[in-house]
């Protein structure tokens, strides 16, 4: 684990001060009928209360900020005061807007400054290991301006054409070499300044912030995921988040 003391590498950020970004204002209909996803029950605690926790426990992040739905913000903010968080850690919450893109902007919007490093990072990957989350920080202190963890691929991938009708078949048209793709997960590290920029000029719907440096022209690069930071997006993947965390207070009392 990395800490505020640990030396960087020269050129880069050594000792930045650190936010992560939350954006929790999603519903997650794919998760089924219910609160919002962000406030589902993993372990009888809520996957946002989860998320939070992994963020500040590095002991790089002075800073947490939690969008939440647009009329949520009061019940999220109580919901943060009745859960134990890191004294070290600071904790702001803010209304979300109507997309994930106008809701980190947003986050990003209330930063105070001085923090000169940003994390984003998914409410609904509520189980990121503390590890991954500093291997992120200490890649944008080395002088990275954007980083992204990644996992290499263990399926086939096929591009295809769209089907001629909803459900139909699609025809394939390429195998990628997999060897050369990754399935991105979150926290993602920023330099502030390059993210603001790209909030500022990318407009496009996009799926994540390293895409919108990418259409900067701005290097990403990726550091190794970890498989426990899967997004928790269907029911099947709530199964597996209570199985994981049951092994983790199982075997480390977590």
């Amino acid at each position: 684990m990395s800490d505020e003391s640990r030396p960087s590498p020269a050129g880069g950020r050594p000792g930045a001060p650190v936010a992560a970004v939350i954006p929790a204002a999603g519903r997650g209909v794919r998760l089924g009928p219910g609160a919002p996803k962000a406030l589902r029950s993993l372990g009888g605690t809520p996957m946002l209360i989860h998320a939070v926790r992994a963020m500040a426990a590095s002991r790089a992040v002075g800073l947490v900020v939690v969008v939440a739905p647009p009329d949520g913000a009061a019940e999220v903010k109580s919901l943060l005061d009745a859960h134990a968080l890191p004294e070290r850690t600071d904790f702001l919450v803010v209304p979300g807007g109507e997309s994930r893109q106008e809701s980190v902007g947003l986050g990003l919007d209330a930063l105070p400054p001085g923090h000169d490093i940003v994390l984003v990072h998914d409410a609904a990957r509520p189980l990121v290991p503390v590890d991954t989350v500093d291997a992120v920080i200490e890649a944008v202190r080395a002088g990275a301006s954007a980083v992204v963890p990644a996992l290499p691929l263990a399926d086939t991938v096929k591009q295809v054409e769209p089907a001629a009708e909803p459900g139909g078949p699609e025809p394939v048209v390429a195998t990628p070499d997999r060897s050369l793709l990754r399935a991105v997960q979150t926290p993602q590290g920023f330099d502030r300044a390059m993210l603001v920029r790209a909030h500022e000029t990318v407009t496009d719907d996009v799926t994540d912030d390293a895409s919108m440096v990418e259409q900067l022209g701005e290097r990403v690069v990726a550091v190794p995921g970890h498989e426990e930071a899967f997004k928790v997006t269907r029911p099947l993947d709530l199964v597996l988040a209570e199985a994981v965390l049951a092994r983790r207070r199982l075997n480390d009392g977590f």
